[in-house]
């Protein structure tokens, strides 16, 4: 009889345990961060596209530094796409440059030098001087 009651108590603690984890699932951090300046010009610019759901941003080969950053207005999902929304604003990765692009400061800058999206990468061991390209691994 013991071992019974001690047995329930060990599920109902795991069940707590499986009922805490889901509670914190929601509160993960996003796969990459779009900062409030980024958000009010994706949210901007794409009530002036009439297709677009939201900014697609996308890793070629190329630039000074061996990878560089692309936008473009997403308008169709892709099955594999990741699909980030915050402050009203929908950024859209492909599963490819997902893996470059993961835990980056998406920020929006507007300055003497011109405007533009500017990517903070953790990822990235180096840069080039405008930002607009970057080496990794």
């Amino acid at each position: 009889m013991f071992k019974e009651i001690s047995r329930k108590k060990e599920e109902n603690s795991d069940a707590n345990a499986l009922l805490n984890f889901a509670d914190n699932v929601e509160k993960m951090p996003a796969p990459f961060v779009v900062s409030e300046e980024a958000a009010k010009k994706i949210v901007s610019l794409v009530k002036e596209e009439p297709n677009a759901t939201g900014l697609r941003i996308f890793v070629i080969g190329g630039g000074c530094s061996g990878f560089q950053y692309g936008f473009s207005y997403a308008e169709e999902l892709e099955e594999d796409d990741t699909v980030v929304k915050q402050d009203g604003a929908s950024v859209v990765v492909d599963n490819m440059s997902y893996q470059y692009i993961a835990g980056s400061v998406i920020n929006y800058k507007d300055d003497l030098q011109g405007s533009s999206f500017v990517i903070k990468n953790p990822n990235a061991q180096s840069t080039c001087g405008c930002g607009s390209s970057f080496a990794y691994g």
